[in-house]
């Protein structure tokens, strides 16, 4: 009966996992929206104009227009993989939240699609805020950028799913140092959002291309410059890919710690 159960899908349950981050999201708005949004703004800041003033120019672009969509997707990195691994573990372990969710008629794959599509969709917008400032510094409009909150939102579901995997993998909290400085910073600074992949080394540059970020990078920028249709229906694929192998792993790793 229960594997029967589990291989249903219904909404019902993932809009009710929606209305109550949209009311936990009604009482810390302010804060919430102040880390997700101001941070990636001073790293535009900080690198489009500091190292912009050295620069000047590279890839053809003027380099605070490089950075500004670089950032973008870099955002869409921090704004779901920290809540993923961060609040996931909080309300699995200390809180307990789950047990009482799952209480009612919701199984853990809603679940999972409940919290992380939420985490996608609220962190995929935020991270279009580093695009209207650079817009604000000179960079020029396209019609293309109304698609950046797409690959935006595509990119951050599959770093929320990984983020609800790795709070299942890790023995406590303080493991999840090893996660932020082993692979979210070697993702965070080999996409292309400071510097171009084709300036690393070989071994590198291929390595590169496994990057799941990196493939935001480019989608972001192509929208900013102009379509490549061939090399942004494999990046685009990239991110599918990368989304639904996250979600397995998410999935089973919630299914062992709540309920094996």
């Amino acid at each position: 009966m229960a594997d029967t159960r589990l291989r249903r899908f219904e909404w019902a349950p993932v809009r009710g996992v929606w209305r109550r981050e949209l009311a936990l999201f009604r009482r810390y708005w302010t804060s919430t929206s102040f880390a997700a949004t101001v941070e990636p703004t001073i790293y535009l800041l900080a690198f489009g104009f500091g190292f912009g003033s050295l620069l000047g120019h590279i890839a053809g672009y003027r380099y605070v227009d490089f950075v500004g969509t670089g950032v973008v997707a870099t955002a869409s990195l921090f704004t779901s993989a920290f809540p993923g691994m961060f609040n996931t573990y909080i309300r699995r372990t200390y809180q307990h939240s789950y047990d009482a969710v799952l209480a009612a008629p919701v199984d853990v794959h809603e679940l999972v699609a409940g919290e992380t599509s939420w985490i996608a969709v609220k962190g995929g917008l935020f991270s279009c805020v580093p695009l209207l400032v650079a817009l604000a510094f000179g960079l020029h409009p396209s019609a293309g950028m109304l698609a950046v909150p797409v690959f935006t939102i595509l990119t951050a579901i599959g770093f929320a799913l990984f983020g609800v995997w790795m709070s299942t993998v890790v023995p406590s909290i303080n493991s999840f140092d090893y996660v932020i400085s082993g692979v979210l910073t070697p993702i965070f600074l080999v996409a292309g959002t400071f510097f171009p992949v084709d300036g690393l080394p070989g071994w590198a540059r291929t390595a590169a291309r496994f990057n799941p970020l990196y493939h935001c990078v480019e989608l972001v920028r192509h929208a900013a410059f102009g379509f490549r249709p061939l090399a942004d229906l494999g990046h685009v694929g990239a991110l599918v890919l990368f989304a639904a192998l996250m979600w397995v792993l998410a999935v089973r790793g919630m299914r062992r710690r709540l309920i094996d």
